[in-house]
C-alpha cells in the first residue's frame, strides 16, 4: 500500500488548513459553532470558493475527486480546525445524488443540502427507519439531521412500495426544527405529515450504505486530525506546567501515558488510511466499519486522558482541549457508534 500523499492532496490540505486558520479560529468556536445558524455563512462561502465540495465528488459527477483519501485529507483538516461547518451532510449528499445519476453542480456550488436517514427509535439501522411514502407523500419523523437547520433541500429515506427509498423535499414544505449540537454545528428534527417530496432513487437501500459508510470514513478522519491536535495541546502542557519544581512532563508515569496515546492515534491513522485504500471496492463497508469501531474507541480514550492529564483547566470552557474532547466523544455516535459497528462486523462474519 502506497501510504505517500499526492502532490495534489498535499496541495488541497495545505490550502484548506491555511484557510481554516483564519476563518475558524478556535478562540472564535464559541460564537461560530454555539450560537445561531451555529456555524459561519463567511466560511461557508469561503469553502465553497476554495473547492472543497469538487473534492468530494467524483469526476462523472463532475468534481475532481471523491475516492477515500481525497474524502479523508479534507476532514482531516477540518477535524484540526474543529470546524463547525455542515460538510459531512454534504458529502453524505453528493454521494446520493451521484449514485441517483441526478445534478449535483448547485451541491459543488455550495447550495446546503441534509439527508435525514435516522429516526428517533432507528438511529443507525435502516430496517428500523418507519417513514413512509405513498404517491409521492411522506409521512414521518427524521431525528439529528445534521446541517437540517440551514439546508434548503432535504434527501430523505422512506419506505415505498416495499422498498427504501430516497425522496427530495423542500424545506419549506416540511416542518424543521433547527438546533445547536451539544458539540455545535448546526442540526434538526424534520417532522414530515403527508409532506409533498420528489422520488430522487426508488431503491435506495445500497445508495444509502455507500453514503453511511463514506460519512464513516469521514468522521474517522475528522476524529484523526482532531486527536492530533489533542495530542500536541497535551505534550505542550507537559513541558510547561510545573510541580515540585519541574515540567510535570518529567515525570515517567506521564511520560509512559502520553507515549501511549501517540501509539493509539498511529493505529487510528492506520486504519484510516486502510478504509481509505478500500473505498469503491468490495472491502469497504467493512473496512469503514473497523475504522468507525477502532477510532471511536481511541478517540474516547485520548479524550479522557488528556483531560485527566491536564487537570481541571482541560474542561474550562475558554481552553480548547474541552472543545476538541467534546467533539470527540460526540463523533462517536454519529453514523453509528462502537457498540453498532462491532455488532454489524460479528453479523457480516455469522453470515459468510
Amino acid at each position: 500500500m502506497n501510504f505517500e500523499t499526492s502532490d495534489d492532496r498535499r496541495m488541497l490540505a495545505d490550502s484548506l488548513a491555511r484557510y481554516l486558520a483564519d476563518a475558524c479560529p478556535i478562540a472564535a468556536r464559541a460564537e461560530l459553532a454555539y450560537a445561531a445558524p451555529w456555524h459561519s455563512e463567511a466560511a461557508w462561502s469561503g469553502l465553497t470558493e476554495l473547492g472543497v465540495f469538487y473534492a468530494l465528488a467524483c469526476e462523472e459527477a463532475g468534481g475532481m475527486g471523491g475516492t477515500g483519501f481525497d474524502i479523508s485529507i479534507v476532514f482531516e483538516q477540518l477535524g484540526r480546525a474543529l470546524c463547525p461547518e455542515p460538510v459531512l451532510p454534504m458529502l453524505l449528499g453528493l454521494r446520493l445524488l451521484a449514485a441517483a445519476g441526478r445534478d449535483v453542480a448547485p451541491v459543488l456550488d455550495g447550495q446546503p443540502v441534509a439527508v435525514g436517514i435516522g429516526e428517533l427509535d432507528a438511529p443507525y439501522d435502516l430496517d428500523g427507519i418507519e417513514t413512509r411514502a405513498q404517491a409521492g407523500r411522506l409521512t414521518g419523523r427524521k431525528s439529528l439531521v445534521y446541517g437540517g437547520a440551514g439546508a434548503a433541500r432535504l434527501l430523505i429515506a422512506a419506505w415505498s412500495e416495499g422498498k427504501l427509498a430516497l425522496f427530495e423535499v423542500k424545506a419549506e414544505d416540511a416542518q424543521v426544527t433547527g438546533y445547536g449540537m451539544i458539540d455545535g454545528g448546526p442540526a434538526a428534527e424534520v417532522f414530515l405529515d403527508d409532506t409533498p417530496g420528489t422520488l430522487v432513487l426508488a431503491d435506495a437501500r445500497g445508495a444509502l450504505e455507500d453514503a453511511l459508510d463514506a460519512g464513516a470514513l469521514a468522521l474517522c478522519a475528522e476524529a484523526l486530525g482532531a486527536m492530533e491536535i489533542v495530542q500536541g495541546l497535551l505534550v505542550d502542557y507537559l513541558k510547561t506546567r510545573k510541580q515540585f519544581g519541574q515540567p510535570i512532563g518529567a515525570f515517567q508515569a506521564l511520560q509512559h501515558r502520553a507515549i501511549d496515546l501517540g501509539i493509539e492515534i498511529e493505529q487510528a491513522r492506520s486504519i484510516v488510511i486502510l478504509a481509505a485504500a478500500a473505498e469503491g471496492g468490495p472491502e469497504f463497508a467493512k473496512r469503514a466499519a473497523q475504522a468507525k469501531f477502532l477510532v471511536g474507541q481511541i478517540a474516547r480514550q485520548v479524550s479522557e486522558e488528556a483531560i485527566q492529564m491536564h487537570g481541571g483547566i482541560g474542561i474550562t470552557w475558554d481552553y480548547p482541549l474541552a472543545h476538541f474532547a467534546k467533539r470527540l466523544v460526540m463523533i462517536d455516535a454519529q453514523l453509528g457508534d462502537t457498540d453498532w459497528h462491532l455488532e454489524r462486523l460479528m453479523t457480516a462474519l455469522t453470515q459468510r
